[in-house]
């Protein structure tokens, strides 16, 4: 018996993909790193701080073009040389979950938290004026907020809450932790102090109560709130179609392992572009029983260059191969 019969597949067996997604910083222009030699192991139900795990997608297409290009001489215009051309690469899929940064990323933009209203607020579609916030005390954390004994009440278990700043006048990203939105002309949101609350992915549920704090099902994406930050509630998700903002996030695709090794599509700065594919709406329905159907958000991204610090050489995506043990190499 040959040696090549006893080998393990070297085919990768998946049956569907998981997406993660991690915040690039924005000011920095600095992406998360998926490194294959230190993330190899990567925990698929609970990443590792960035990541965010959002859940199984479904037809998930990768396009890249990236032509090679020939420099031709002589009088029969032979190829001389080949060099590549303009550098593009798109991926498309459909998030079979509903949740706030799966909704962004769908839309692309400015992604809102409607709050809870007072109770003569003028009705607005992002939400009008806001019940006013509850200031976080010392000790608060990621996971816990500390409001005090005479506000716990204010916040039912099973609420979600927005913990962010109050708008100060500032210009530029705001939102603790992930870029949210971009202010260019404080004029534009100066009567609205909750409106970095309106916009935050600093967002969770409350999962339980104690005399004086709120304990969340997560940790806020964003982290640890900082000095002065405030909570309200959070009645739904909103978000729009149009908005000047672009939402920026690496992007991490991993097609589990069922007995085969395991492959990793890593792209590290990825931005919303409208759909290669005509007629493609935002939401797919995907049928799950006679006369029911699923809704899918579709979601389409353009891959933004990463210049890879091993030699300088401009890339747009990495793909990585853990394969199976006892599999052949080649």
């Amino acid at each position: 018996m040959s040696n090549a019969s006893l080998r393990a597949a070297m085919v990768p067996y998946s049956r569907r993909v998981r997406a993660y997604f991690a915040p690039v910083n924005r000011e920095a222009g600095m992406p998360v790193v998926f490194d294959p030699a230190k993330h190899g192991s990567f925990a698929s139900d609970i990443p590792a701080s960035p990541w965010l795990s959002l859940g199984w997608i479904e037809n998930f297409q990768r396009v890249a073009r990236m032509p090679v290009e020939a420099v031709r001489g002589g009088a029969r215009g032979t190829t001389i040389s080949q060099f590549r051309g303009a550098m593009d690469a798109q991926i498309e899929f459909d998030f079979r979950e509903w949740g706030k940064l799966q909704l962004a990323l769908a839309c692309g933009s400015e992604h809102m938290n409607a709050l809870a209203t007072v109770a003569n607020a003028d009705a607005q579609p992002s939400g009008g004026t806001a019940v006013a916030a509850i200031g976080l005390l010392p000790g608060s954390s990621s996971s816990e907020l500390v409001v005090g004994a005479g506000s716990v009440d204010f916040f039912p278990e099973g609420c979600m809450v927005a913990v962010d700043v109050d708008y100060q006048q500032q210009t530029g990203y705001v939102g603790t932790g992930i870029a949210a939105a971009y202010i260019e002309d404080a004029a534009d949101v100066q009567r609205d102090r909750d409106y970095v609350r309106r916009v935050t992915f600093n967002v969770g549920r409350v999962i339980a109560r104690t005399a004086s704090s709120l304990v969340l099902a997560e940790p806020l994406p964003g982290g640890t709130p900082g000095s002065g930050a405030g909570v309200q509630k959070v009645i739904a998700f909103v978000d729009r179609e149009g908005g000047s903002f672009l939402q920026e996030w690496s992007g991490l695709f991993i097609a589990e392992q069922d007995c085969g090794g395991r492959a990793c599509f890593y792209y590290p700065r990825l931005s919303p572009v409208q759909s290669a594919v005509a007629g493609v709406q935002r939401e797919t329905a995907i049928p799950v029983h006679e006369g029911v159907h699923a809704l899918a958000l579709h979601a389409a991204f353009t891959a933004l260059p990463y210049v890879d610090e091993n030699d300088g050489q401009p890339v747009l995506a990495y793909r990585s191969y853990f394969p199976a043990p006892a599999a052949a190499v080649y």
